[in-house]
């Protein structure tokens, strides 16, 4: 049987360069009006019992190239079970090597989060008690943009995820995270509702989610470079959340992201923002240290460089956020690679530690909540 290759799908990104026997030549699909590219996603057909060899060939001119050594790609035959595949690279060369057991595997950067899924999580989500679902608007795709609210307390609360829509591993955090939140008979979501009101935007990008970019919208702008001067002609996803935010206010804000290089979880503030407070400084590292503390999955070694006295990018949403409402707020970045101080040779970082890191990091945010 010939191999059959496709990304016809949501999320789908790959090009069909060659096909001989049992190897694949094959090339990542730049963002649509951009330069980015390093998410793919695809179905390999006619492979049972066979050892295929597929070699994506442009990696050296994509967005993240220090995110390839190392790196190995995921493998599912069920599409709920994401394994490592055997994985090299040189020259370039990106090599995965399966020998799936049925006729249909799929391949992908990441465990992929599809937009079904995602509309799965929001109709699960507004179903729950308390839970208020609004919709902010419409994207350039015509897709709609979801808004997740709950809670009583005064606090303001926002987690926001995905802007960049290959980080497919941001929404599985979300996952996770609203699992928690939702649960009334947890303590943890009790206390956290008590004192604050939440508001979770699960995707950011859903037009880039589904038309398998790795980090831009349907225009291909960089949703996380928008935050100064949003505008509903190029990026309306980050000029509606804005708005809402500006009706609400801004305590706490986290934007959950994954990052191509580092093999670590960690986190990045706002120490370059021209109005820095140390109060708002010491809530953040209390967070980050506590965070370091209870789950063995974070850590505080390996992350961004500082941002130097009043030179913060004013264009991204951490800063934006901190500068614009005084909020402790930060970025969380997870691995595409693995966690290398617990590394886990079948799946890598992966949906459920993704999920599981969710429920972690609402636990350390109970345990600071009273003093933001």
């Amino acid at each position: 049987m010939t191999l059959s290759i496709t990304s016809a799908f949501d999320s789908g990104n790959i090009r069909v360069l060659s096909i001989t026997d049992d190897r694949a030549e094959l090339e990542i699909v730049k963002d649509h009006q951009s330069d980015f590219y390093q998410w793919f996603h695809f179905r390999v057909a006619g492979a049972a019992g066979r050892e295929v060899e597929l070699v994506l060939t442009n990696c050296t001119g994509s967005a993240y190239p220090d995110g390839w050594p190392n790196y190995k790609a995921r493998y599912s035959e069920d599409r709920e079970n994401w394994l490592q595949a055997d994985t090299s690279y040189a020259d370039g060369r990106l090599t995965i090597r399966i020998e799936p057991d049925t006729n249909a595997v799929w391949v992908a950067y990441f465990a992929p989060y599809s937009m079904e899924r995602h509309h799965d999580l929001i109709a699960w989500a507004a179903s729950q008690p308390g839970v208020t679902q609004k919709e902010l608007g419409r994207t350039l795709d015509g897709q709609p943009l979801d808004l997740l609210s709950f809670g009583e307390g005064k606090k303001q609360v926002w987690l926001y995820a995905r802007q960049h829509p290959g980080e497919s591993m941001a929404e599985w955090w979300m996952e996770g995270a609203l699992e928690r939140l939702c649960d009334l008979e947890d303590s943890v979501a009790r206390l956290l509702r008590q004192e604050a009101t939440f508001h979770v935007v699960p995707n950011m990008n859903p037009d880039g989610s589904r038309r398998g970019h790795l980090r831009t919208n349907a225009a291909g702008v960089n949703l996380n470079r928008e935050w100064h001067a949003p505008s509903m002609e190029k990026s309306p996803e980050v000029f509606l959340v804005r708005a809402e935010m500006d009706r609400t206010g801004v305590d706490f804000a986290m934007d959950v992201h994954g990052d191509e290089a580092i093999p670590a979880v960690f986190v990045a503030g706002f120490e370059g923002i021209p109005s820095l407070k140390q109060d708002r400084v010491a809530l953040y590292n209390r967070y980050r240290d506590t965070l370091a503390a209870r789950t063995p999955d974070f850590q505080t070694r390996l992350g961004y460089p500082l941002g130097a006295p009043g030179k913060a990018n004013l264009s991204m949403s951490t800063a934006q956020l901190a500068e614009r409402y005084g909020a402790v707020s930060m970025t969380l970045e997870m691995p595409f690679k693995d966690n290398d101080d617990l590394p886990d040779p079948d799946f890598g970082w992966s949906p459920a530690r993704s999920m599981q890191l969710g429920k972690d990091c609402l636990a350390v945010l109970a345990e600071i909540i009273a003093d933001i």
